[in-house]
């Protein structure tokens, strides 16, 4: 495997981060409960995490906003424009698979 300095590393990983949230703003149709029922994770945990990445370096970062940078918009104007209400099925599925930490 190529040797990346730690520099390169950080780089690419954050053009990677940027990549898939730029991907996620671009598929509203795919909601967050499909993302949770397939992968375990949605747009809401990356906003999450963004927030508890910024926390750990001492920068205060509220829900709302870290939110805001991964939907690219206020989250109740996401929700308005692009959320439906899950089905039967998808709540079953997510009651079955949901990580128990969430």
């Amino acid at each position: 495997m190529t040797e990346l300095t730690e520099e390169q590393r950080r780089d690419f990983e954050a053009a990677a981060f940027r990549r898939l949230v730029e991907h996620l703003r671009n598929r509203t149709d795919v909601q967050n409960i499909d993302l949770m029922n397939l992968a375990g994770f949605c747009r809401n945990c990356l906003s999450n995490w963004y927030r508890e990445a910024a926390e750990a370096e001492g920068v205060a970062l509220s829900k709302d906003d870290s939110r805001e940078l991964i939907y690219g918009m206020p989250y109740a104007e996401w929700q308005a424009k692009y959320q439906r209400e899950a089905t039967a099925e998808q709540k079953a599925s997510f009651e079955q698979n949901r990580p128990r930490d969430h």
